[in-house]
């Protein structure tokens, strides 16, 4: 049986347009992608027909995981979310000890995750110190580039 995603209402949406998005738009486009690079001649030597071909089989890859993941994911709901403690779909202010800086992170399931837009995962190694923790505590989170300590300063749900 396939793992448990537990996704906010947000990121339930995201799958699900990306999933509309891939079924629909994206498929049309290899399509006609194939089709185009078909009358290009030869199939054995033809590197654009190979390219389409792979770039429809990635995208029929990630519609199948879309699709395994939907069918078990776990919506969380508003009303299990609190702000005494760290959860999945709060966002947390922290104080980054070693650097003396203020970093904002909202704690997401691994399918929101994307570090660049500070949305980190609750199994990722700071999202993991984190939970279950409250405003004033310090953690510890054993990353792949050392030991990194927060001080929890913010938690909004």
């Amino acid at each position: 049986m396939a793992k448990q995603i537990v996704v906010t209402p947000e990121g339930l949406k995201k799958l699900e347009d990306e999933l509309e998005y891939l079924k629909t738009q994206a498929r049309t486009d290899i399509a006609e992608k194939i089709k185009i690079a078909r009358g290009f001649g030869d199939l054995s030597e033809n590197s654009e027909y190979d390219e389409a071909k792979n770039e429809q089989a990635k995208i029929e890859a990630r519609i199948t995981d879309l699709e395994v993941m939907l069918k078990n994911v776990k919506v969380i709901n508003d009303s299990e979310i609190t702000n005494d403690k760290v959860m999945l779909g709060v966002s947390v202010t922290v104080r980054d000890l070693q650097k003396d800086a203020e970093v904002t992170f909202k704690i997401v399931g691994t399918a929101e995750a994307d570090a660049k837009k500070g949305m980190i995962s609750d199994e990722s190694p700071i999202g993991m110190a984190l939970v279950g923790h409250s405003v004033g505590e310090t953690v510890i989170a054993e990353a792949p580039r050392g030991e990194l300590k927060f001080e929890i300063l913010d938690i909004k749900r």
